[in-house]
């Protein structure tokens, strides 16, 4: 066996062995869904969806406006296969509305625009910004 062959060898055994531990690093990210004690809405789809990529800014800005009254969680079913299993994803985007106690409520799959997303919040007794 030439070097050249040897040290591509090395180099791909090396990756393999590291395998695992991204796996583990990227499977931790995923945060608890419900949050415990608090309203919680999970959005679950895929940072190349078309569809999820137009809710990402009406999320991240209801993320803010709710801030300390309801979660609000995005998880990548891509990166993170088994969550769509774990929630029995059959398209994306979905969203699921948990409520205080942490039973699910809700299931929209699609877009979904944030006045409805907001209505769902109400329905919920979760405060807006102009309730605090």
């Amino acid at each position: 066996m030439k070097s050249k062959d040897l040290a591509i060898c090395f180099i791909v055994l090396l990756v393999w062995a590291a395998m695992p531990a991204f796996a583990a690093e990227e499977a931790s990210t995923v945060p608890q869904v419900p949050t415990p004690g608090r309203v919680t809405m999970v959005d679950l789809g895929a940072d190349k969806c078309i569809p999820c990529k137009m809710m990402a800014p009406i999320l991240e800005e209801l993320r803010k406006e709710y801030d300390g009254r309801a979660s609000i969680i995005f998880i990548d079913v891509w990166k993170h296969r088994e969550q769509a299993q774990r929630f029995g994803i059959r398209a994306i985007p979905t969203q699921i509305f948990y409520d205080k106690e942490g039973k699910e409520v809700g299931r929209h799959v699609g877009f979904m625009d944030k006045e409805s997303i907001v209505e769902m919040f109400k329905k919920l007794d979760v405060p807006g910004s102009a309730d605090q």
